[in-house]
């Protein structure tokens, strides 16, 4: 793990609430700076302290060269796997570190490294927590929210997964259980950590999202969404995501929380 600059603060005086961005970055060369300087600016222009937290799984292209030039002039903590290990244990490793990291009054992020999520986006959900929700979700079914470049097959997928999922497990302020682009209030973090240890982020593949919020909804917490705006068209390289794969591995997963385990 390397890092030059560990927080930014935008303000002075009596220590603010701090935003922890984690991101998980897998052959992102093309995607990562881009989303960096996004990151950097939307938060340095609303006067923000805040740290980003960068697991690299193991990627075989510049992506680490890129997150260690950015880390010798911003707030880039990064995190190297040497081996690709997959979705599950990069957001395991990111969010246990920015959880172990934070105070409880500090905001905790995760988004793609991809460049689909936009990084503006943070400065409404950072708002929320604020206001006094406890877990924040960027929703493509929130009225207002809009998707670009995303197949036709993988917008009805996703929209099925959903009902099926308000059906199985209906959670009151949520619509959207797999996007990976949330803001959680780090003593919930906390507080989910002691209640599951290691167990709150151990499936493998993208299903780890829904798995995190399945557990969450067992605590007594308060959920709320924003209208995403998904940029897939910004995207630059293959997707990471076998559907096929995904698709089957989260409807397992649905079966076992169902019954209980």
């Amino acid at each position: 793990m390397s890092s030059s600059k560990t927080d930014w603060s935008g303000s002075r005086g009596p220590r603010q609430s701090r935003i922890l961005v984690v991101l998980p970055a897998y052959n992102e060369e093309a995607n990562i700076g881009n989303l960096l300087r996004g990151v950097f600016e939307s938060l340095t222009d609303e006067g923000l302290g805040f740290s980003v937290i960068v697991v690299n799984d193991g990627s075989s292209d510049q992506t680490q060269q890129i997150l260690e030039a950015y880390g010798s002039e911003f707030p880039l903590i990064i995190h190297r796997h040497e081996q690709n290990q997959g979705l599950g244990a990069t957001i395991r490793d990111g969010l246990r570190q920015a959880a172990e990291a934070a105070s409880e009054r500090d905001i905790i992020i995760t988004m793609d490294a991809d460049e689909s999520h936009t990084p503006g986006l943070m400065i409404r959900m950072i708002r929320m927590i604020r206001e006094g929700y406890d877990v924040v979700i960027a929703s493509r079914y929130q009225p207002g929210s809009r998707v670009y470049g995303l197949s036709l097959r993988r917008r009805i997928i996703s929209r099925l997964a959903s009902l099926l999922m308000k059906v199985a497990f209906p959670t009151p302020g949520v619509s959207d259980y797999t996007c990976g682009y949330r803001a959680y209030r780090a003593e919930t973090l906390k507080q989910a950590y002691a209640q599951y240890g290691d167990s709150l982020v151990n499936q493998d593949g993208f299903q780890c999202m829904v798995d995190i919020l399945l557990k969450l909804r067992r605590l007594p917490l308060i959920f709320g969404e924003v209208p995403l705006i998904l940029r897939y068209d910004l995207k630059r390289g293959p997707s990471k995501m076998n559907l096929t794969k995904t698709s089957f591995s989260t409807l397992k997963l649905l079966w076992i929380r169902r019954l209980g385990r």
